[in-house]
């Protein structure tokens, strides 16, 4: 998710494609292998054979741990999110203005990208996407909570965009083929909510468009599925290890400036939580003794009791986020003033760049005599006379409108 890709409070959330099919589950079924084995594979693909049948087993037919699902779901979702952004370039129409500059690729006509000093992502203005449904948290104080949601289907540019779609075929097409699109969609929409969520608590100016919140809620939901599922796989430790240093690096990403970190966070804490209730598998032997009719039948429970423990746990302290957050978010709350040192998690200041930086940008047209100036971090627009000596220039209106 991206914060205002044309004002001063530019945050982008680019995640990395480097979330790649390696940390990720195996495919679940076995491959032939001697009837007394049973092949057991980790999340993050290490795999190794089971000799835990009986020799009951020996003569029992091959079966799959779990059932494959055919991915429809993730590619319909990275198809919308193709067209919505195609639909806002159409709607940006950047030759129809006049801006401080030229349009990028001015050769695609109304689907030109804006200056790039406006929008260094080549996407659309900041006040197309606010109409389109962006984030803006003083629109969601009075009312429009639905933008919390639809955010994380609008991108601030070409570059954001490409980014989180990569991210979300190498991740979310291997997640639905081993838990089908039901559970992977909840997990998807839900985890970007969270994130909307916590950005908008802690990161009040601007706006916010993108799809990372949710990208990091799936690498939540696949860590608390090692969790969860542990007596499943194999290689545990290593699968762990893997994840956890993936997931660390693309958090680091987040203290760069323009990167909201803060709604990486709450879509990878959601996801997390979220893992426990829809990605419970049942324990190995409960497995074993349902596929193997000559297996004994010694397990009654389907899954141990730390996973119930786990779901319980989880589904409550989710629910209580989301509730509280909400309450503090339509009080118009500012999570900040509680929390000194919690900016540092979303950008930490260098000799390098600064944090606060600030700059304003206007879209200009001339009506007649008379200039029409719009602020493109908030939209406030203003209708005055031509400049002349002694009136404020077009930049200093400018800076006025967008205080």
């Amino acid at each position: 998710m991206g914060r205002d890709p044309s004002s001063a409070t530019l945050e982008v959330k680019i995640h990395p494609s480097r979330d790649d099919a390696a940390v990720h589950h195996g495919q679940g079924s076995s491959p032939p292998i001697p009837p007394r084995h049973i092949q057991r594979t980790s999340p993050a693909g290490f795999s190794s054979s089971s000799s835990n049948a009986s020799p009951r087993n020996r003569d029992d037919r091959e079966f799959s741990l779990f059932r494959r699902w055919i991915p429809w779901l993730v590619p319909c979702f990275v198809v919308a999110n193709v067209v919505l952004f195609i639909i806002t370039m159409y709607v940006n129409d950047c030759p129809k203005h006049l801006f401080r500059g030229s349009c990028v690729a001015s050769f695609l006509g109304r689907f030109s990208f804006q200056p790039l000093k406006e929008n260094p992502l080549l996407g659309p203005s900041s006040y197309t996407l606010e109409k389109m449904g962006a984030l803006v948290v003083d629109r969601v104080i009075h009312g429009e909570a639905w933008r919390l949601l639809s955010c994380m289907w609008l991108h601030g540019g070409v570059v954001h965009i490409l980014a989180n779609m990569l991210s979300l075929v190498f991740i979310g097409i291997r997640l639905e083929q081993e838990f089908g699109f039901v559970r992977i969609g909840f997990l998807y929409v839900i985890s970007g909510f969270g994130g909307s969520l916590l950005s908008a608590l802690f990161i009040q100016s601007g706006i916010s468009v993108g799809a990372s919140g949710a990208l990091f809620g799936l690498l939540g939901g696949m860590l608390s599925e090692i969790l969860m599922n542990w007596t499943i796989y194999a290689n545990k430790v290593a699968a762990l290890l893997t994840l956890i240093v993936i997931t660390l690096i693309n958090l680091a990403v987040g203290i760069l400036p323009h990167v909201d970190n803060f709604a990486h966070i709450g879509g990878f804490l959601s996801g997390f939580f979220l893992g426990f209730v829809f990605l419970i598998r049942p324990q190995f032997k409960w497995i074993v003794q349902r596929n193997s009719p000559s297996a004994p039948s010694s397990l009654k429970n389907r899954h141990k009791p730390y996973q119930y423990i786990l779901w319980i746990i989880s589904f409550l302290l989710l629910t209580s986020g989301y509730i509280i957050g909400l309450i503090f978010l339509l009080r118009g709350v500012n999570l900040n003033d509680h929390c000194s040192w919690c900016r540092y998690l979303s950008c930490v200041p260098t000799s390098l760049w600064r944090c606060d930086a600030k700059q304003v940008y206007c879209e200009t047209s001339q009506i007649g005599n008379r200039l029409n100036i719009t602020c493109l971090s908030n939209g406030r627009s203003e209708l005055v006379d031509m400049p002349n000596v002694g009136f404020p220039s077009p930049l200093e209106l400018c800076s006025q409108l967008c205080r």
